[in-house]
């Protein structure tokens, strides 16, 4: 556990959960109304995706963080909830951002989720989270996470034949080659965990 942080940090820790609540909110909105379904069925598609089902821990993670308490959040937690959402940005820019153009507020809460949110979370996690005490052991944290998503996902997809990204879609790839996507991006997940195990050993020297 970390000690109780700052007003500052605290404050913006609150901003960052509500931004996330709202990039969600937004979503569901948009969503709702271009596919006119009922809001049930579009609340269980949405929790499909890891984009929101990560920003919704950020809301959990964040609110408490913001809390004036003792204690808090463990660091390495905090450090591997960052990494997720900034994979979040990046897979997404660098994969999937040209598969839908969103318009209106669908637009608003696309950027939310996969390019401000990403960008202040990281910043944030530079400039106020304690880091000194990350260490290498930590590394397992950093793909708790993403395997835990891997499976729900790859349970889902089983069950009702629908996959929430093309790299793990069962019905369109060979199981060996979705098994190796998966692969891949947990090794970069656990060098993400380096780096910023790496960035947390000096930072706050």
């Amino acid at each position: 556990m970390f000690p109780e942080l700052l007003r500052p940090a605290r404050r913006t820790a609150l901003m960052i959960a509500l931004l996330s609540a709202v990039s969600v909110a937004a979503q569901f909105v948009h969503l709702n109304a271009v596919r006119a379904e009922p809001p049930l069925a579009t609340a269980l598609d949405m929790a499909r995706y890891f984009t929101i089902l990560t920003h919704c821990l950020v809301v959990a993670t964040f609110t408490y963080v913001s809390r004036p308490r003792r204690g808090g959040v463990p660091g390495p937690w905090l450090a591997a909830l960052t990494l997720s959402v900034v994979m979040v940005g990046a897979v997404y820019h660098l994969l999937l951002a040209h598969l839908i153009d969103f318009t209106g507020l669908g637009w608003w809460a696309d950027h939310g989720l996969h390019t401000l949110g990403p960008v202040v979370i990281a910043l944030w996690w530079l400039v106020y989270a304690p880091k000194r005490r990350l260490e290498y052991a930590d590394l397992p944290i950093f793909v708790l996470w993403p395997s835990v998503y891997a499976a729900y996902a790859l349970a889902r997809g089983a069950g009702d034949g629908i996959y929430p990204y093309p790299f793990i879609d069962l019905s369109e790839l060979d199981g060996a080659v979705a098994a190796l996507n998966m692969a891949v991006l947990f090794v970069i997940f656990l060098l993400g965990g380096v780096v910023m195990i790496s960035i947390g050993r000096y930072a706050d020297r």
